[in-house]
């Protein structure tokens, strides 16, 4: 049984490959790359169900596992297929295309697999917590169970905050401000963050646990600095212009909080 959890890993990595292989045939056929978002999503509650499975650790863990991450990647790939359905290639993949010009087929599909990757190795606690043979819940678990359920209920807030204020004909290039919105300008990818915040917290308990604090961070370094907060921002200061620029001068960019009065010129 040593080997097990690696072997689960592999098995799990060979699984997601191929489905971000498939995904990599729809945007051939589509010229729309926004659907790899919809994949990684899911891919996440696939590992995480394959691993609550196969794992050999205590089958409360095993079950919270399947359900909460099952659920919340389901709730996100949702969300993201909703948002999408219809409409014009995300913003972010339109720069993408237009960068690589005549070879963006070719450049996305590396851009799939090392989704895949990432996939792959942020799903490490869950690893953890599947093979985790204690019997016993630890304090630190209870605190990640109740944090993941409040960053999921937060995360679910902010979704439906910024979908009714897009939905409402009259806010067209106007930015939401309203409800969470108005604390921070991504309450949505702070509260994902916070999501694997808590099933790192779960996963310290684990043998090895502190190796599942790396998925936090490479997370977080994503959202703050690569495929989150930056590119979402630029594409937005070229939709609402002024009216973005102002709410960046108040608005917190990620953990939310009081904003700053608006400066008059």
């Amino acid at each position: 049984m040593v080997d097990a959890p690696l072997e689960t890993m592999i098995l799990g990595g060979g699984g997601v490959l191929f489905a971000f292989g498939l995904l990599w045939i729809l945007e051939l056929r589509t010229n729309d790359a926004s659907f790899v978002d919809v994949g990684w999503a899911l891919a996440l509650g696939g590992l995480s169900t394959l691993y609550s499975v196969l794992g050999s650790g205590a089958p409360q863990r095993r079950l919270w596992l399947g359900v909460f991450i099952g659920a919340w990647s389901l709730r996100l790939a949702r969300h993201i297929y909703a948002r999408h359905q219809g409409g014009p290639e995300d913003g972010r993949y339109q720069a993408l295309r237009e960068g690589w010009g005549d070879r963006a087929h070719t450049f996305f599909f590396f851009f799939y697999q090392a989704q895949g990757l990432l996939a792959l190795v942020l799903s490490l606690p869950f690893l953890l917590i599947a093979f985790n043979p204690s019997p016993n819940i630890e304090p630190l678990e209870i605190v990640g169970f109740a944090l993941a359920a409040s960053a999921l209920l937060g995360e679910t807030i902010a979704d439906r905050q910024l979908s009714r204020h897009r939905a409402a004909p009259g806010n067209r290039g106007k930015t939401c401000r309203t409800g969470l919105w108005r604390y921070s300008r991504h309450p949505n990818y702070f509260f994902e963050w916070l999501i694997w915040c808590a099933v790192a917290l779960v996963a310290l308990s684990a043998p090895y646990g502190w190796a599942g604090l790396a998925s936090p961070v490479l997370m977080l370094l994503s959202i703050v600095k690569v495929t989150g907060i930056p590119p979402t921002e630029e594409r937005a200061l070229v939709t609402r212009g002024d009216d973005y620029r102002a709410y960046q001068s108040t608005t917190s960019a990620f953990i939310p909080w009081f904003p700053k009065k608006e400066s008059i010129p």
